[in-house]
């Protein structure tokens, strides 16, 4: 007797299955984030006297300590200005660029890119459109300029190292490595956040809306990059 090869079945071809019904995907963490971030929008458009009560007392409570302490203030402007400055942000972002350049992978460095711009132009027009003051003090210890809401500091902070994240796990990193990229991301998010309402140059607000912005939108930028790569092997 012949034996019958038996071809592969067509479901061996196909992608992986998608995500349980019910399961976080970047797409559902987008639309939640962008629209607790709508609601923060509008409760700041509306000036909410809660909302405004509570940033006042968190502001002036921590203005008092950075008054207090130019020790710690200097260290917080260090560190805004420079460590964790929107430059500095969008530098990390070109060497991304151009590291996955040198990959080959065209595609996504253009994607790095157009998800950083975009942070950056959401940013500058959702401050135009609100047009919130700063916080203003009889003794600032530092200035800025422009309109409030959202912190583009918070915001640009979120979506640079939100993408690195994404492109680390992309490319396999795993481990300790891993867990010291995560930490540092947290940190430094988190952090930049602090030191804008330390030095008194935004509200906590502010810092609150640009994080929400921010992760919504490096999860939806997540989810329409790899719903195309997925649908080029349907």
């Amino acid at each position: 007797m012949h034996s019958t090869a038996v071809p592969p079945s067509p479901r061996s071809a196909r992608p992986a299955p998608s995500a349980p019904r019910g399961a976080v995907t970047p797409a559902r963490a987008g639309v939640v984030l962008g629209v607790a971030a709508l609601i923060l929008l509008a409760l700041v458009a509306a000036e909410w006297s809660p909302l405004l009560s509570l940033d006042r007392t968190v502001s002036v409570d921590l203005h008092r300590w950075a008054v207090d302490e130019p020790g710690l203030t200097h260290a917080n402007r260090v560190l805004t200005d420079w460590v964790w400055d929107p430059w500095t942000m969008r530098l990390l972002t070109a060497v991304a660029f151009v590291v996955l350049l040198f990959r080959g992978a065209r595609l996504l460095a253009v994607w790095v890119a157009l998800t950083s711009l975009v942070g950056a132009l959401v940013s500058q027009g959702l401050k135009s459109a609100v047009g919130r003051p700063r916080p203003s003090w009889p003794d600032p210890v530092d200035s800025a300029n422009y309109a409030s809401f959202p912190s583009g500091h918070a915001m640009t902070a979120t979506v640079t190292i939100g993408v690195l994240l994404w492109l680390l796990r992309r490319y396999g990193v795993r481990g300790p490595l891993w867990g010291v990229a995560l930490v540092v991301g947290v940190v430094s998010v988190i952090g930049v956040g602090f030191t804008r309402v330390w030095l008194g140059v935004h509200w906590s607000s502010d810092v609150v809306g640009g994080w929400l912005f921010g992760a919504c939108l490096v999860a939806l930028s997540i989810a329409t990059y790899e719903g195309r790569a997925l649908s080029r092997w349907r």
